[in-house]
């Protein structure tokens, strides 16, 4: 009988391989433990055979796969067990992605569907399709089987997870962020959270077919990025908020010098001129931290004409806006918020994090002279990720900055059978200050861009 129909016949009556009274694996395929004991036995020996070779940096990858296979037949070879041509065939799969791989989510992390894969655990794990989430039947062998993966993925960029730090962000060779956190954290776990990026990056057409804003939101962005605006993308978490950056750093001009600082490098840039900064977390005595706000602090000494910083998330936000408003325009960055509003209350609460004693007002001034423009992403209810604001920051009324609506999603119209939003972006009718500063610089922008209402939507059309 091949392991699939084992499987199969598990599933079918219900009982579990493990032996009575084991934990069942709740709705995923049971694993066969004379399977996963070969599969182990299998693994270690390969490694004791090809030792270096699999870190010879020299090898191509088909070289390393081809000596993987070769390996694998001879072992098995060796191997007394009765297999099946099936059971022969899963087993070199699970033991190549062992150790070529990432495991069993090696398919998931190369399935161009998923979005984003989720680990709750050895025989529990999620995947994001299409903006929702669902369970897949992908498992792993147990706990030390999900770790392997977790301390290869985390080692491979010189990072580390134990029990001194039991969280870590770190990120694959494709760009693709991860997020482990392991026991006594992890309660069930370990947790592996993978938020994957595409080969291709994202364009500004992709994101009008998509829906996510309209060609006349996408001319406004560029010409404001074009015209050196300071602008923040602000939104919740996997809305989108570092595909939009890539979007609108694409619309740097080539000749321009950009630094980008990041926690895990993420960003795309397509021009030539890039220098990617990336933080480090301490090493095990606790020394050599380098912080996001070192990088900004460093990268003014870099003669940037641009700087795009990943995500603000502590004080370097006030360093942020004051290179803002010392010559640095043009400058990029995203930070978590629901609303353009509470975006600037969370910028507030940033730099009041880099202890200095700031009066309120003092930091709402340097605000609304550093920002321009802050456009605010929402993830759905149906899954869709959307522009929904495009909001100018005018300036300072009172103890208060006044912000101005460029263009707002219209939720009004609703929802279709499949339960997918028929709103779309539309244009208040308000031009922002902004563009007599456009306007100096050559950049003009015609009255059909802020058209509102219907005709608005028939000038896009066209």
């Amino acid at each position: 009988m091949s392991l699939y129909q084992r499987l199969h016949e598990v599933n079918q009556n219900g009982t579990n391989p493990a032996g009575p009274g084991a934990a069942p694996t709740g709705g995923t395929l049971r694993r066969d433990p004379i399977m996963d004991e070969l599969r182990q036995r299998i693994h270690a020996h390969l490694i004791d055979e090809l030792g270096p070779i699999l870190y010879d940096n020299r090898l191509s990858g088909d070289e390393l796969r081809r000596k993987v296979h070769e390996q694998l037949l001879m072992i098995l070879g060796q191997e007394r067990a009765p297999l099946s041509a099936a059971d022969k065939a899963q087993l070199i799969q699970e033991v190549s992605d062992d150790i070529l791989g990432y495991g069993p989510i090696d398919k998931l992390l190369s399935d161009d569907n998923v979005s984003e894969v989720m680990v709750n655990g050895p025989d529990m794990v999620f995947v994001e399709r299409g903006g929702k989430v669902e369970r897949d039947p992908t498992s792993f062998v147990d706990a030390d089987h999900l770790r392997r993966v977790i301390d290869k993925i985390v080692s491979a960029i010189g990072r580390r997870v134990d029990e001194s730090t039991p969280m870590v962000d770190a990120r694959l060779p494709d760009g693709s962020r991860v997020n482990a956190v392991i026991p006594p954290l992890a309660i069930g776990g370990p947790f592996l959270t993978i938020r994957k990026f595409s080969k291709d990056p994202l364009q500004v057409d992709d994101l009008i077919r998509f829906g996510s804003l309209n060609a006349h939101a996408a001319r406004f962005l560029q010409a404001c990025v074009v015209g050196k605006l300071n602008v923040i993308v602000s939104g919740g978490t996997g809305s989108g908020k570092t595909t939009l950056l890539n979007v609108l750093s694409s619309f740097i001009p080539a000749d321009e010098r950009i630094v980008t600082i990041e926690d895990a490098k993420e960003l795309q840039l397509m021009q030539e001129h890039v220098l990617s900064l990336e933080s480090r977390p301490p090493n095990v005595e606790g020394r050599g931290e380098v912080s996001i706000r070192d990088l900004v602090k460093n990268s003014l000494r870099m003669r940037p004409d641009r700087i795009v910083i990943g995500e603000c998330r502590s004080g370097e936000a006030l360093d942020m806006l004051q290179a803002m408003n010392t010559g640095h325009d043009g400058s990029l960055t995203t930070l978590h918020a629901n609303t353009p509003r509470d975006a600037l209350a969370r910028l507030e609460t940033l730099v009041l994090m880099s202890g200095f004693d700031l009066p309120v007002r003092a930091i709402r001034e340097q605000t609304s002279g550093a920002v321009d423009m802050i456009v605010q992403l929402s993830r759905l209810r149906d899954g869709s990720r959307r522009v929904t604001h495009i909001t100018e920051v005018q300036g300072m009324e009172g103890d208060v900055i006044t912000l101005q609506d460029v263009f707002l999603f219209d939720f009004s119209m609703g929802v279709d059978e499949h339960g997918k939003f028929r709103g779309h972006l539309k244009a208040t009718g308000v031009r922002p200050k902004f563009t007599e500063k456009l306007a100096d610089q050559g950049i003009r922008l015609g009255p059909e861009v802020f058209a509102s209402g219907d005709m608005g939507r028939r000038a896009v059309g066209r």
